[in-house]
């Protein structure tokens, strides 16, 4: 993949979709992921929300999203033998304990699903900006979702105060070596404090900003630049009749594996593998309009 295609953000061509083209799509994929325990579902899910993680926020994204990946895989595959003794594949026993190679698959299969879903909502978070969520639902229950986008925004907002005060403190001087944890643990104590204080005269200033803007009045309107076009609605179209397909496949047990007493696939080939064409189709479509707008925008640069 191309350094053009990688950290696009909020600038990728599947954000400028209708809010409720990329809603869709994203609680259609991470309900499919939560629901499926079939390998092959669960590696199709977890490689496209690798790729489409990178597309969107860059390597940086692939380097974050493995290192959770990794210690989640090897801790779930590790501790789920050791507290579930069923299968009957024994491999070996400890303290009198049979660990199986079923339990060993079903651990990994719950680790691959929960990363999988980790990473689908970190994708989710890039396209789906507060206003989006706002405008979806601030006039169904306008509570929830302000409180929903401001939680949004509130956690990287923390995090990038508490780095301006770290490295405020560092350029005063106030660092200190390894060793020094008592010096550290109350270093970090003061900053954790000026953080705090920050965050709530912060909250004053919002709630100010809120009520000078009439938030809370009856009749009050709101302004949105989102326009439901013909590719929203063919894209929505789209999306809708390949997530229904799955998801009879999902009814006709399609996305699940028997992982006790042994691994059993319920489903025949013949009919498991139509139903992961179209969900890996489905998978793919953010990426798919990513590279294709990307493309045209690269030959329309170079035409001018």
């Amino acid at each position: 993949m191309k350094n053009n295609y990688i950290q696009l953000g909020e600038d990728s061509d599947f954000s400028s979709y209708h809010p409720l083209v990329t809603f869709t799509y994203f609680c259609t994929v991470i309900l499919i992921s939560m629901f499926s325990m079939s390998p092959v579902f669960l590696a199709m899910s977890f490689s496209v929300g690798l790729a489409y993680s990178i597309v969107l926020g860059g390597w940086k994204a692939a380097r974050f999203n493995l290192a959770f990946a990794v210690p989640i895989l090897i801790i779930t595959t590790v501790i789920n033998p050791l507290s579930n003794h069923h299968g009957v594949t024994v491999l070996f026993y400890l303290n009198d304990n049979a660990i199986t190679a079923e339990a060993i698959l079903y651990g990994l299969a719950s680790a691959t699903m929960l990363v999988s879903v980790v990473m689908w909502f970190s994708c989710f978070n890039k396209i789906m900006t507060a206003d989006k969520i706002i405008y979806l639902f601030g006039r169904v229950i306008p509570v929830v979702a302000l409180l929903i986008s401001m939680c949004f925004r509130f956690i990287p907002l923390l995090k990038s105060r508490f780095r301006e005060i770290h490295e405020g403190q560092k350029c005063m001087g106030r660092k200190y070596p390894r060793r020094a944890l008592v010096k550290k643990g109350r270093q970090l104590a003061k900053e954790i404090s000026i953080l705090i204080a920050w965050s709530l005269e912060a909250a004053i200033e919002t709630s100010d900003s809120m009520e000078a803007r009439g938030y809370g009045l009856h009749g009050r309107t709101s302004f949105h630049i989102f326009k439901f076009a013909k590719r929203d609605r063919n894209a929505l179209i789209i999306i809708a009749v390949m997530a229904l397909t799955v998801l009879a496949g999902c009814f006709l047990g399609v996305n699940s594996i028997y992982y006790y007493p042994a691994v059993v696939d319920p489903s025949p080939w013949a009919l498991t593998l139509p139903f992961a064409c179209v969900y890996l189709a489905l998978l793919v479509l953010p990426l798919i309009i990513d590279i294709r707008g990307e493309k045209t925008w690269l030959k329309l640069n170079s035409a001018a």
